[in-house]
């Protein structure tokens, strides 16, 4: 299978904090990949590397065959590595449709094509098309989740990183977001899941890994994962 994206002695650093620890990850394509471990592990500062929003200290990103280490932010989402952010960082100010119609400003294929995605974003968030021009701000907090993830299927991604996407949320809306992500992935979108609900996380993850501390200290299919008596200590209450 394919590696869409391979990562090589990845460092963040924020002064002389060490968050993140020469590691390596590869996502095969096509699959859900999850990174798990506690608050503070370093899990949301490997996405921000990987997005070029943080600085890395050491380490090689490419993607599908081309080195991305060094690019822009803007280029990588051009590129088709999009992030949906801790937080979901919509736009309250703006309608649902002007937050979605800014996911494809990098886009360069024409007014067709970004309306036909549209429809197919609210084919997958009815409650966006109820809601579509009335204010982000005004949406619950799954709704502003849906919208999050909108947003980015709005730049046409092959690669959508997603951190924390369950956060603050109950859990009827959680497993909605998970069925969605599911869909999303058996569409061919590769995912790279950043996720404390890490039950939930392993078993849509093909891949997973397990960092603590900046480092990693366990890889394996999400089935493996579940079954390892110290993730099920650790993470799983057993």
């Amino acid at each position: 299978m394919n590696t869409l994206l391979q990562v090589r002695g990845l460092a963040v650093n924020y002064g002389h904090v060490e968050a993140v620890r020469e590691i390596d990850l590869d996502l095969p394509e096509g699959q859900i990949t999850t990174l798990v471990g506690a608050n503070g592990a370093g899990k949301t500062s490997t996405l921000l590397a990987l997005s070029g929003l943080v600085r890395k200290r050491a380490g090689r990103v490419v993607f599908d065959g081309r080195d991305i280490s060094s690019l822009a932010p803007h280029r990588i989402v051009s590129g088709g590595v999009v992030q949906v952010a801790e937080g979901r960082a919509t736009l309250t100010t703006l309608t649902v449709r002007e937050n979605l119609e800014l996911g494809a400003y990098t886009r360069r294929d024409g007014l067709a094509a970004r309306a036909s995605d549209m429809e197919h974003v609210f084919t997958l968030f009815p409650a966006l098309k109820e809601r579509a021009q009335g204010l982000a701000g005004n949406l619950s907090g799954g709704e502003q989740q849906m919208l999050a993830i909108g947003r980015a299927l709005m730049a046409k991604p092959r690669l959508l990183l997603l951190d924390e996407p369950s956060m603050g949320l109950a859990p009827i809306i959680v497993q909605d977001i998970f069925r969605t992500l599911r869909r999303i992935n058996a569409d061919g979108l590769t995912i790279l899941l950043v996720e404390q609900n890490v039950r939930q996380a392993l078993k849509v993850a093909d891949r997973a890994y397990v960092l603590e501390t900046g480092r990693i200290v366990l890889q394996g299919t999400g089935a493996e994962l579940l079954a390892e008596p110290r993730v099920q200590q650790a993470y799983l209450g057993g």
